[in-house]
C-alpha cells in the first residue's frame, strides 16, 4: 500500500561537539547551539519523523562529545517519536563513533565504513560513510558503491533519500575543492536511473544546492559556523551563525528548507490562520 501521510525530517550537520567547557574556535559552544535547536524542535509543536546528523558530529573525536551528543538527542527524538541516523564526517573516528553511538566493541569499531539503511514509513534512507581514515576530503570505496546499487535495486514505496558528509559537487570556494567527494562520478553512475530523490550532505559549512546524476543535492546550513562564501577576493571568512534543515517528504516533491537559528529580531508575530486568511483574501481580490 502507498503511503499517503507527508513527512517531516529535520537534518541537523556538522555540529562539531567537543568535551564539556571547550568551544570550537575558542568562540563558540556548539553544545549549547544544539539543545537550543533540539529545545526548539521538542517545544514546536510539529510532527518530527527522523533526525538526520550528517557528519562532523564530533570536533576532535573525543569520546565524551559523542557522549554528549547521544545525551542530548536521543530523549528529545524518543519525545518526538523520531528515529535518529548518525553519518560520519571526517571530523569523526569510527572507533570513537562506532564505540559511543552504536555500542561497538572496542576490536570492531574502526574496521568498516557505519552505511546504514533507515526506512521511515516507507521512505528508504540510506547512509553512506564517505571519510577515509587520517584524511579530510571524501571517497566512496568500491564495495560501498557494490552495497548502495544493491539496496537500490527495488524502488521503496516512497523513495530513497541519500544523505552522505561530502557533497558530490565542485565548490563555490577554491579551498574546499581539496575537501569534496574524490570519485563523484563514480556515485553518480550508481545512482542513475534509480529511486533516490535527494542527496543530502554538509561539510561546506555553506548552505548549497546542485544536482548530482539529475538528483538534487542539498548541503544543509552548519550548526557550529559559516564560511562566507562572498567574502572578498583572496580571503576566507569564518563567521559565526548556525541552522538546520526541514525537509517535507510529499507524495510529489522533497521539499528543503534552511532554518535560521543565529539570535536576531523577531519582526512580528502573527497567528498561522491569520496569515493564511489574510492571502487568500489578497488572493481572492487578484482573481
Amino acid at each position: 500500500m502507498t503511503p499517503t501521510t507527508d513527512l517531516t525530517l529535520v537534518q541537523i550537520t556538522d555540529t562539531h561537539l567537543r568535551p564539556k567547557g571547550e568551544h570550537v574556535l575558542g568562540a563558540v559552544d556548539t553544545h549549547a547551539v544544539l539543545t537550543h535547536i533540539l529545545d526548539k524542535l521538542r517545544t514546536g509543536g510539529r510532527r518530527i519523523d527522523a533526525l538526520i546528523l550528517s557528519g562532523d558530529l564530533a570536533d576532535t573525536a573525543a569520546p565524551e562529545a559523542y557522549q554528549r551528543l547521544r545525551a542530548a538527542v536521543e530523549p528529545v527524538a524518543a519525545e518526538l517519536g523520531a528515529q535518529v541516523l548518525y553519518v560520519m564526517g571526517n571530523h569523526d573516528e569510527r572507533a570513537s563513533f562506532g564505540i559511543e553511538l552504536f555500542g561497538r566493541s572496542p576490536d570492531s569499531a574502526a574496521i568498516a565504513p557505519y552505511d546504514q539503511v533507515l526506512d521511515v514509513d516507507g521512505l528508504r534512507i540510506i547512509g553512506l560513510d564517505s571519510t577515509t581514515p587520517g584524511r579530510h576530503d571524501g571517497y566512496l570505496e568500491a564495495e560501498q558503491l557494490t552495497w548502495l546499487a544493491d539496496q537500490l535495486r527495488d524502488p521503496a514505496p516512497r523513495g530513497s533519500l541519500l544523505v552522505l558528509h561530502h557533497p558530490p559537487l565542485p565548490s563555490a570556494i577554491p579551498a574546499a575543492e581539496y575537501l569534496k567527494l574524490r570519485n563523484a562520478d563514480e556515485l553518480a553512475a550508481v545512482l542513475s536511473g534509480t529511486d533516490v530523490r535527494m542527496i543530502l550532505c554538509g561539510h561546506n559549512h555553506m548552505t548549497a544546492a546542485s544536482a548530482c546524476a539529475s538528483i538534487p543535492v542539498w548541503v544543509g546550513p552548519a550548526l557550529a559556523y559559516r564560511i562566507d562564501a562572498m567574502a572578498p577576493s583572496g580571503r576566507q571568512y569564518g563567521l559565526a551563525g548556525s541552522g538546520f534543515t526541514r525537509i517535507d517528504v510529499l507524495e510529489t516533491a522533497i521539499i528543503a528548507t534552511a532554518v535560521e537559528t543565529t539570535p536576531t529580531t523577531r519582526l512580528y508575530d502573527k497567528s498561522e490562520n491569520e496569515v493564511q486568511e489574510r492571502l487568500e483574501a489578497l488572493a481572492a481580490e487578484q482573481r
